[in-house]
């Protein structure tokens, strides 16, 4: 069964869209035609279109907001900033690991080029922080402070997952902490940093930011099995995509730990090769992930990533009917199939 958006993210687009394509007017018109490609909000040839994407990030700021006792309004500046720095970085992934399609269409380097897209990336990141900047008050200099903290975690994540995929010996630990750094962390920001720019108590800024980094890591987890398992033609990706780049994600390397070592050293010698994998290998090393338990054990990891972000919103006092939401987000995120 597919699972269903929840309503808040759907207000959440709606909210923030406008406020999002408006942020686009301040680049110059070469940057914004591609950014505004990447965002969804116009075809190749400038012309306005309806918006793809998840819409999770700006949804939990604005929730996040509402945690605090402010109106989703109030935060709009924060989820603008969260989405374009999340688009930053996938502008920037989609080069380095060669995707060419994204949201069901072309990634915005393989249409505008590579520096191009290098640039609107670079141009989204600024933006974000000028927005959140721009009115000069305490809030806003905290929540930027919290946006910078995890874009360097991002980048250090980033960096890691490249790292290894030229690594044969990569542990969980280490897969772990690059999960953290590559997804949780600006999950734990887009958690919190609404509630940090209308002001909120400390313990409850950090209450939202633990929840948003368990989520992050389930999220992350979920990711790790559609890009093994998906459907190409709900995700938008090749089937295998994660394989056919030989990247060390949360199921691969649970299957080369994994309790089957004969599973475990036919994958690590596909995985090695220096030659580009067939087809054929390529099924074979996803029966392999399985068989050795990678599966399995991160489907009962994103479970129990799940419970301990409810736990966090239990422990943080956050009031109903913004608790409900986040927690049929952190749902969403677990049981969806792109």
């Amino acid at each position: 069964m597919t699972a269903v958006i929840p309503a808040g993210v759907t207000t959440a687009r709606d909210l923030v869209q406008p406020a999002l394509a408006a942020s686009l007017e301040r680049l110059t018109p070469h940057v914004r035609r591609v950014a505004a490609y990447h965002l969804g909000l116009a075809d190749a040839e400038g012309r306005p279109c309806q918006a793809g994407g998840k819409a999770l990030r700006p949804a939990l700021a604005l929730l996040s907001v509402r945690a605090a006792g402010s109106p989703a309004e109030q935060g709009i500046p924060a989820a603008v900033a969260v989405e374009l720095v999340h688009n930053f970085s996938l502008l920037h992934d989609d080069i380095m690991d060669g995707d060419t399609e994204r949201r069901h269409r072309p990634t915005a380097w393989t249409v505008f080029g590579s520096p191009a897209a290098i640039l609107a990336g670079d141009a989204l990141l600024a933006l974000a922080q000028d927005i959140l900047l721009e009115d000069g008050a305490p809030q806003g200099r905290w929540a930027a402070r919290c946006l910078l903290a995890a874009v360097q975690r991002l980048i250090a994540g980033q960096g890691a997952d490249i790292e290894f995929e030229r690594r044969s010996d990569v542990s969980m630990d280490e897969c772990l902490t690059m999960a953290g750094d590559k997804t949780a962390a600006l999950m734990a920001c887009a958690s919190s940093i609404g509630a940090i720019f209308a002001g909120a108590p400390p313990a409850l800024a950090m209450s939202l930011a633990d929840y948003g980094s368990h989520v992050g890591l389930a999220f992350q987890l979920v990711d790790d099995l559609l890009g093994i398992w998906g459907a190409p033609e709900v995700t938008g990706k090749p089937v295998w995509s994660d394989l056919r780049s030989r990247k060390k994600t949360l199921p691969v390397v649970a299957a080369l730990e994994g309790t089957d070592p004969e599973a475990a050293r036919q994958l690590g010698e596909l995985l090695g090769r220096e030659s580009a994998l067939s087809e054929d290998d390529l099924e074979l090393a996803a029966g392999l992930v399985e068989k050795g338990g990678g599966r399995a054990w991160a489907e009962e990891e994103a479970a129990r990533q799940l419970e301990t972000a409810l736990a966090c919103l239990d422990e943080g006092g956050v009031e109903e009917p913004v608790r409900d939401e986040l927690t049929g987000i952190a749902h969403f995120i677990t049981e969806r199939t792109y």
